[in-house]
Protein backbone atom coordinates (compact mmCIF):
# COMPACT_ATOMS: atom_id res chain seq x y z
CA UNK A 1 0.00 0.00 0.00
CA UNK A 2 1.43 3.39 -1.01
CA UNK A 3 1.99 6.06 1.65
CA UNK A 4 1.95 8.78 -0.98
CA UNK A 5 -0.67 11.49 -0.47
CA UNK A 6 -2.46 12.62 -3.63
CA UNK A 7 -2.39 16.40 -4.01
CA UNK A 8 -5.61 17.69 -5.56
CA UNK A 9 -5.09 20.24 -8.31
CA UNK A 10 -6.62 23.68 -7.98
CA UNK A 11 -6.68 25.43 -11.35
CA UNK A 12 -6.64 29.18 -11.85
CA UNK A 13 -8.23 31.61 -14.29
CA UNK A 14 -6.61 32.77 -17.53
CA UNK A 15 -6.69 36.56 -17.87
CA UNK A 16 -4.36 38.80 -19.85
CA UNK A 17 -2.00 35.95 -20.68
CA UNK A 18 -1.49 35.12 -16.99
CA UNK A 19 -2.98 32.64 -14.52
CA UNK A 20 -4.33 34.62 -11.54
CA UNK A 21 -6.35 33.23 -8.68
CA UNK A 22 -9.93 34.41 -8.51
CA UNK A 23 -10.26 37.76 -6.78
CA UNK A 24 -12.95 36.16 -4.64
CA UNK A 25 -10.62 33.47 -3.35
CA UNK A 26 -13.29 30.87 -4.08
CA UNK A 27 -12.98 27.52 -5.82
CA UNK A 28 -15.34 24.62 -6.46
CA UNK A 29 -14.90 20.87 -7.01
CA UNK A 30 -15.03 19.46 -10.54
CA UNK A 31 -16.24 15.89 -10.88
CA UNK A 32 -16.44 13.42 -13.74
CA UNK A 33 -19.68 12.16 -15.26
CA UNK A 34 -20.03 9.62 -12.43
CA UNK A 35 -19.43 12.09 -9.65
CA UNK A 36 -15.80 11.21 -8.89
CA UNK A 37 -13.58 14.14 -7.90
CA UNK A 38 -11.17 15.38 -10.60
CA UNK A 39 -9.83 18.76 -9.45
CA UNK A 40 -10.75 22.15 -8.04
CA UNK A 41 -11.45 25.08 -10.34
CA UNK A 42 -11.40 28.77 -9.54
CA UNK A 43 -14.87 30.25 -9.08
CA UNK A 44 -14.72 33.52 -10.97
CA UNK A 45 -16.41 36.70 -9.77
CA UNK A 46 -17.69 40.02 -11.10
CA UNK A 47 -14.26 41.56 -10.50
CA UNK A 48 -12.58 38.77 -12.47
CA UNK A 49 -14.98 39.41 -15.36
CA UNK A 50 -14.17 43.13 -15.29
CA UNK A 51 -10.43 42.37 -15.29
CA UNK A 52 -10.91 40.03 -18.24
CA UNK A 53 -12.82 42.68 -20.22
CA UNK A 54 -10.05 45.21 -19.51
CA UNK A 55 -7.43 42.73 -20.75
CA UNK A 56 -9.45 41.96 -23.87
CA UNK A 57 -9.90 45.65 -24.65
CA UNK A 58 -6.19 46.30 -24.19
CA UNK A 59 -5.33 43.45 -26.59
CA UNK A 60 -7.89 44.43 -29.23
CA UNK A 61 -5.93 47.12 -31.15
CA UNK A 62 -2.91 44.89 -31.66
CA UNK A 63 -4.89 41.77 -32.59
CA UNK A 64 -7.38 43.51 -34.90
CA UNK A 65 -4.53 45.52 -36.44
CA UNK A 66 -2.44 42.46 -37.26
CA UNK A 67 -2.59 41.23 -40.83
CA UNK A 68 -5.12 38.52 -41.56
CA UNK A 69 -2.26 36.28 -42.69
CA UNK A 70 -0.50 36.75 -39.34
CA UNK A 71 -3.64 35.91 -37.37
CA UNK A 72 -4.02 32.78 -39.45
CA UNK A 73 -0.46 31.68 -38.75
CA UNK A 74 -0.97 32.23 -35.01
CA UNK A 75 -4.13 30.09 -35.07
CA UNK A 76 -2.38 27.35 -37.04
CA UNK A 77 0.27 27.29 -34.31
CA UNK A 78 -2.45 26.81 -31.70
CA UNK A 79 -3.71 23.81 -33.69
CA UNK A 80 -0.20 22.32 -33.63
CA UNK A 81 -0.05 22.64 -29.84
CA UNK A 82 -3.55 21.19 -29.52
CA UNK A 83 -2.39 18.18 -31.53
CA UNK A 84 0.56 17.72 -29.20
CA UNK A 85 -1.79 17.45 -26.21
CA UNK A 86 -4.35 15.27 -27.96
CA UNK A 87 -4.25 12.43 -25.43
CA UNK A 88 -4.66 14.77 -22.45
CA UNK A 89 -7.66 16.41 -24.09
CA UNK A 90 -9.15 13.01 -24.91
CA UNK A 91 -8.81 11.86 -21.29
CA UNK A 92 -10.44 15.05 -20.02
CA UNK A 93 -13.29 14.94 -22.55
CA UNK A 94 -13.96 11.28 -21.73
CA UNK A 95 -14.13 12.05 -18.00
CA UNK A 96 -16.16 15.24 -18.44
CA UNK A 97 -18.71 14.00 -20.94
CA UNK A 98 -18.93 10.35 -19.90
CA UNK A 99 -18.04 8.98 -23.33
CA UNK A 100 -15.65 6.17 -24.26
CA UNK A 101 -12.02 7.11 -24.86
CA UNK A 102 -12.31 6.29 -28.57
CA UNK A 103 -15.29 8.63 -28.92
CA UNK A 104 -13.43 11.29 -26.96
CA UNK A 105 -10.43 11.00 -29.30
CA UNK A 106 -12.77 11.49 -32.25
CA UNK A 107 -14.24 14.61 -30.62
CA UNK A 108 -10.75 16.01 -30.01
CA UNK A 109 -9.75 15.35 -33.62
CA UNK A 110 -12.87 17.14 -34.83
CA UNK A 111 -12.13 20.06 -32.49
CA UNK A 112 -8.60 20.42 -33.88
CA UNK A 113 -9.93 20.22 -37.44
CA UNK A 114 -12.52 22.88 -36.55
CA UNK A 115 -9.79 25.19 -35.26
CA UNK A 116 -7.81 24.71 -38.49
CA UNK A 117 -10.96 25.38 -40.53
CA UNK A 118 -11.44 28.77 -38.89
CA UNK A 119 -7.71 29.54 -39.12
CA UNK A 120 -7.97 29.08 -42.87
CA UNK A 121 -10.69 31.72 -43.11
CA UNK A 122 -8.70 34.59 -41.58
CA UNK A 123 -7.28 35.88 -44.88
CA UNK A 124 -10.42 35.12 -46.91
CA UNK A 125 -13.02 36.98 -44.87
CA UNK A 126 -12.52 40.33 -46.60
CA UNK A 127 -12.71 38.81 -50.08
CA UNK A 128 -15.89 36.84 -49.34
CA UNK A 129 -17.78 39.30 -47.11
CA UNK A 130 -16.47 42.56 -48.59
CA UNK A 131 -17.68 44.12 -51.84
CA UNK A 132 -17.19 46.76 -54.50
CA UNK A 133 -20.50 48.60 -54.70
CA UNK A 134 -22.09 49.94 -57.91
CA UNK A 135 -22.90 53.66 -57.63
CA UNK A 136 -24.60 56.16 -59.94
CA UNK A 137 -21.89 58.79 -59.91
CA UNK A 138 -18.15 59.47 -60.25
CA UNK A 139 -17.19 57.49 -57.14
CA UNK A 140 -15.58 54.26 -56.02
CA UNK A 141 -17.49 52.60 -53.17
CA UNK A 142 -16.04 49.72 -51.19
CA UNK A 143 -17.47 47.83 -48.20
CA UNK A 144 -15.05 45.95 -45.95
CA UNK A 145 -15.68 43.84 -42.83
CA UNK A 146 -14.04 44.91 -39.58
CA UNK A 147 -14.05 43.23 -36.14
CA UNK A 148 -16.62 44.55 -33.69
CA UNK A 149 -14.43 44.49 -30.54
CA UNK A 150 -14.67 42.56 -27.28
CA UNK A 151 -16.97 39.52 -27.38
CA UNK A 152 -18.30 37.81 -24.24
CA UNK A 153 -18.77 34.11 -24.94
CA UNK A 154 -20.87 31.82 -22.74
CA UNK A 155 -19.41 28.46 -23.72
CA UNK A 156 -21.64 25.41 -24.27
CA UNK A 157 -22.42 23.51 -21.08
CA UNK A 158 -22.36 20.01 -22.59
CA UNK A 159 -19.77 20.04 -25.38
CA UNK A 160 -16.66 20.68 -23.30
CA UNK A 161 -14.08 20.94 -26.12
CA UNK A 162 -15.63 20.75 -29.60
CA UNK A 163 -18.34 23.24 -28.64
CA UNK A 164 -15.80 25.42 -26.86
CA UNK A 165 -13.53 25.58 -29.90
CA UNK A 166 -16.52 26.21 -32.16
CA UNK A 167 -17.48 29.36 -30.24
CA UNK A 168 -14.00 30.77 -29.56
CA UNK A 169 -12.27 30.27 -32.92
CA UNK A 170 -14.64 32.41 -35.06
CA UNK A 171 -14.40 35.28 -32.58
CA UNK A 172 -10.62 35.58 -32.74
CA UNK A 173 -10.26 34.50 -36.39
CA UNK A 174 -12.21 37.62 -37.37
CA UNK A 175 -9.95 39.90 -35.30
CA UNK A 176 -12.02 40.23 -32.13
CA UNK A 177 -10.91 39.48 -28.58
CA UNK A 178 -12.84 37.21 -26.23
CA UNK A 179 -13.90 36.81 -22.62
CA UNK A 180 -15.06 33.21 -22.20
CA UNK A 181 -17.13 31.73 -19.38
CA UNK A 182 -16.48 27.99 -19.52
CA UNK A 183 -18.87 25.12 -19.07
CA UNK A 184 -19.76 25.26 -15.40
CA UNK A 185 -19.52 21.53 -14.69
CA UNK A 186 -17.06 20.50 -17.43
CA UNK A 187 -14.30 23.12 -17.35
CA UNK A 188 -11.16 20.97 -17.54
CA UNK A 189 -10.77 20.96 -21.36
CA UNK A 190 -11.15 24.77 -21.30
CA UNK A 191 -8.48 25.04 -18.63
CA UNK A 192 -6.12 22.92 -20.73
CA UNK A 193 -6.96 25.06 -23.76
CA UNK A 194 -5.89 28.12 -21.76
CA UNK A 195 -2.52 26.43 -21.17
CA UNK A 196 -2.26 25.82 -24.92
CA UNK A 197 -3.00 29.47 -25.66
CA UNK A 198 -0.44 30.60 -23.09
CA UNK A 199 2.29 28.51 -24.72
CA UNK A 200 1.45 29.40 -28.32
CA UNK A 201 1.78 32.73 -30.14
CA UNK A 202 -1.61 34.18 -29.14
CA UNK A 203 -0.97 37.56 -27.47
CA UNK A 204 -2.08 37.86 -23.85
CA UNK A 205 -5.60 39.20 -23.52
CA UNK A 206 -6.86 38.00 -26.90
CA UNK A 207 -8.62 35.11 -25.16
CA UNK A 208 -9.49 35.25 -21.46
CA UNK A 209 -11.00 32.20 -19.79
CA UNK A 210 -13.02 32.27 -16.57
CA UNK A 211 -14.34 29.21 -14.75
CA UNK A 212 -17.28 29.42 -12.37
CA UNK A 213 -21.04 29.80 -12.25
CA UNK A 214 -22.38 31.02 -15.58
CA UNK A 215 -25.55 32.47 -14.06
CA UNK A 216 -23.47 34.52 -11.61
CA UNK A 217 -20.97 36.01 -14.06
CA UNK A 218 -22.99 36.36 -17.28
CA UNK A 219 -25.21 39.28 -16.16
CA UNK A 220 -22.17 41.45 -15.46
CA UNK A 221 -20.81 40.81 -18.93
CA UNK A 222 -24.20 41.42 -20.55
CA UNK A 223 -24.43 44.85 -18.92
CA UNK A 224 -20.75 45.81 -19.25
CA UNK A 225 -20.42 48.91 -21.43
CA UNK A 226 -17.06 47.84 -22.87
CA UNK A 227 -18.34 44.51 -24.20
CA UNK A 228 -19.46 44.82 -27.82
CA UNK A 229 -21.09 41.43 -28.42
CA UNK A 230 -22.52 38.52 -26.45
CA UNK A 231 -22.79 34.84 -27.39
CA UNK A 232 -25.60 33.22 -25.40
CA UNK A 233 -24.88 29.62 -26.40
CA UNK A 234 -24.15 28.37 -22.88
CA UNK A 235 -26.58 30.62 -21.03
CA UNK A 236 -29.18 28.91 -18.81
CA UNK A 237 -32.63 29.19 -20.36
CA UNK A 238 -33.95 30.86 -17.22
CA UNK A 239 -31.78 33.98 -17.65
CA UNK A 240 -31.54 34.31 -21.43
CA UNK A 241 -34.26 36.95 -21.70
CA UNK A 242 -32.71 38.98 -18.86
CA UNK A 243 -29.29 38.83 -20.52
CA UNK A 244 -30.75 40.06 -23.82
CA UNK A 245 -32.44 42.99 -22.06
CA UNK A 246 -29.18 43.90 -20.31
CA UNK A 247 -27.26 43.65 -23.59
CA UNK A 248 -29.78 45.96 -25.26
CA UNK A 249 -28.92 48.65 -22.75
CA UNK A 250 -25.46 49.01 -24.29
CA UNK A 251 -26.55 48.11 -27.86
CA UNK A 252 -24.57 44.87 -28.02
CA UNK A 253 -24.72 42.37 -30.83
CA UNK A 254 -26.30 39.20 -29.40
CA UNK A 255 -25.90 35.72 -30.87
CA UNK A 256 -28.89 33.68 -29.75
CA UNK A 257 -27.98 30.17 -30.86
CA UNK A 258 -29.71 27.29 -29.10
CA UNK A 259 -28.01 25.62 -26.17
CA UNK A 260 -28.65 22.28 -27.90
CA UNK A 261 -26.68 23.26 -31.03
CA UNK A 262 -25.05 20.28 -32.79
CA UNK A 263 -21.36 21.14 -33.01
CA UNK A 264 -20.50 18.02 -35.00
CA UNK A 265 -22.04 19.65 -38.09
CA UNK A 266 -19.57 21.49 -40.34
CA UNK A 267 -20.16 25.20 -39.70
CA UNK A 268 -20.86 28.02 -42.12
CA UNK A 269 -19.74 31.64 -41.84
CA UNK A 270 -22.59 32.74 -39.58
CA UNK A 271 -20.48 32.89 -36.43
CA UNK A 272 -17.74 34.86 -38.17
CA UNK A 273 -20.29 37.23 -39.73
CA UNK A 274 -21.97 37.80 -36.35
CA UNK A 275 -18.93 39.64 -34.98
CA UNK A 276 -18.12 41.86 -37.94
CA UNK A 277 -19.08 45.44 -38.73
CA UNK A 278 -19.25 46.65 -42.33
CA UNK A 279 -17.27 49.79 -43.16
CA UNK A 280 -18.17 51.48 -46.45
CA UNK A 281 -15.80 53.99 -48.07
CA UNK A 282 -16.62 56.41 -50.92
CA UNK A 283 -13.86 57.89 -53.00
CA UNK A 284 -14.23 60.34 -55.90
CA UNK A 285 -12.92 59.50 -59.37
CA UNK A 286 -11.43 61.86 -61.91
CA UNK A 287 -10.01 65.34 -61.44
Amino acid sequence: MSDRVTVAKTYKLYIGGKFPRSESGRSYPVTDSKGAFLANAAQGSRKDARDAVAAARKAFPGWSGATAYNRGQVLYRVAEVLEGRREQFATEVAASEGVALKKAQSLVDTAIDRWVWYAGWTDKIAAVLGSSNPVAGPYFSFSTPEPTGVVAVLAPQQSSLLGLVSVIAPVIASGNTAVVITSQDRPLPAITLSEVLATSDVPGGVVNIITGRTAEIAPWLASHADVNALDLTGAPESIRADLQRSAAGTVKRVLRNKASEDFSVTPDLSRIRAYLETKTVWHPMGV
